[in-house]
């Protein structure tokens, strides 16, 4: 039976950390030797996606939380010089996946904090329309389940099974 208390706010948060587990998987079944790893010159490399995730997810929670956020406020470059400027250093795995859990556990303190009702009010996206600051937590957690499917595929590039195929498989 379904926990009659849990809130909309409560059942994203606990989708995105599930789909965080996923990208840390990923990233842990991928051997730090392969982190430099491009599947083309103008792809990212693992590394280099590692930190996009962060980077965005930095910038979606920060932007979300804030009272006057709005997504054309400004570029993107400029959202990550101000919510994830610390995130460039990092570029070992271990430094890597310990900023994965972090973020993932600061993001879910600062949303709780910010509460349910601004996460229900509207904010401009990037596209200049308005939508739920809500609808754009699922479209930050849609971020995050789209570059871990890419690492699967770095990974099978690079002839891994993926993380969840041996999840699935045992």
């Amino acid at each position: 039976m379904a926990d009659r208390n849990r809130t909309l706010l409560d059942e994203a948060l606990e989708s995105w950390t599930f789909t965080r587990e996923g990208v840390i998987a990923e990233a842990l079944n991928i051997p730090a030797e392969h982190y430099g790893f491009r599947p083309t010159p103008q792809s990212r490399s693992v590394a280099e996606l590692l930190r996009h995730i962060t980077e965005s997810a930095l910038m979606a929670v920060g932007e979300l939380t804030n009272p006057a956020g709005d997504f054309r406020r400004q570029g993107y470059p400029e959202f990550l010089k101000e919510y994830a400027s610390h995130v460039g250093g990092s570029t070992t795995r271990d430094e890597l996946i310990d900023l994965l859990r972090r973020t993932d556990a600061d993001g879910q303190a600062r949303l709780r904090e910010a509460g349910e009702l601004l996460l229900l009010q509207h904010i401009r996206r990037f596209d200049g329309m308005l939508g739920t600051r809500m609808a754009w937590v699922w479209h930050a957690i849609d971020h995050e389940s789209y570059h871990r499917g890419q690492l699967a595929l770095y990974a099978r590039i690079l002839g891994i099974v993926p993380a969840l195929t041996k999840q699935i498989h045992g």
